[in-house]
């Protein structure tokens, strides 16, 4: 596959730099060109084509959303990853409304990068590990909505989409819901195709985005 073309948008010129270094280095990507501001990165998209853009979310001048926003109106099918910190979450749905397919922590090793680029460039979602723990760990069921309300979920399947998003793996479903692991892969099928994820952080990027999951 052919290495996409990406631009880094970050207000750390150091952070930049470095990252842009190690993408060289591990031959991931062609970074071909930098941004330290919405407004900066904006101004690129009229000489530039990028597949693929980091994106900080947090920055003066204009901000990762509003970037973000105006990006994808440009450029509706460009590819957009967001560079995180702990302490971001607040803006995870705002990002996941615009289109927004990955999120990784800037705490990442250059691996875990590796394996957002490739699976975004293939139009799937990648969500950190990190990340998801947190998640997974502050799961809550006080903003749950009705089933009938997300893409046509009925209750079973409302089930087993929360045990998804705890961390649980077919057999345990199977256990905790007293059916058989057989009938958990169906129900997992089935949500695949309902929702349109293609893996489990496309899962949980699914129920952030429908509240199933409390940040």
């Amino acid at each position: 596959m052919k290495k996409p073309d990406i631009i880094i948008v970050d207000d750390h010129l150091i952070f930049r730099q470095g990252l842009k270094s190690l993408i060289t280095i591990e031959n991931i990507a062609n970074v071909i060109a930098e941004a330290s501001n919405g407004i900066e990165f904006i101004g690129l998209l009229s000489s530039h084509r990028p597949d693929l853009v980091l994106m900080d979310i947090d920055m003066p001048q204009m901000n990762g959303i509003e970037a973000t926003k105006r990006a994808l109106e440009l450029m509706p099918g460009l590819r957009i990853i967001a560079f995180t910190m702990f302490g971001d979450e607040e803006y995870y749905y705002k990002m996941i409304d615009l289109g927004v397919k990955g999120f990784i922590l800037k705490s990442s090793g250059i691996h875990e990068l590796e394996k957002a680029i490739q699976d975004v460039m293939m139009g799937e979602c990648y969500f950190s590990n990190e990340l998801l723990r947190k998640i997974i760990n502050n799961f809550s069921r006080k903003n749950i909505q009705k089933p009938a309300e997300i893409a046509g979920l009925t209750v079973r399947e409302m089930e087993v989409l929360r045990q998804i998003c705890l961390g649980l793996n077919n057999e345990e479903i199977a256990q905790k819901l007293f059916i058989s692991p057989n009938t958990v892969k169906s129900h997992r099928s089935n949500l695949f195709e309902k929702t349109g994820c293609k893996n489990t952080p496309g899962m949980i990027l699914f129920a952030m985005k429908n509240k199933i999951i409390d940040l």
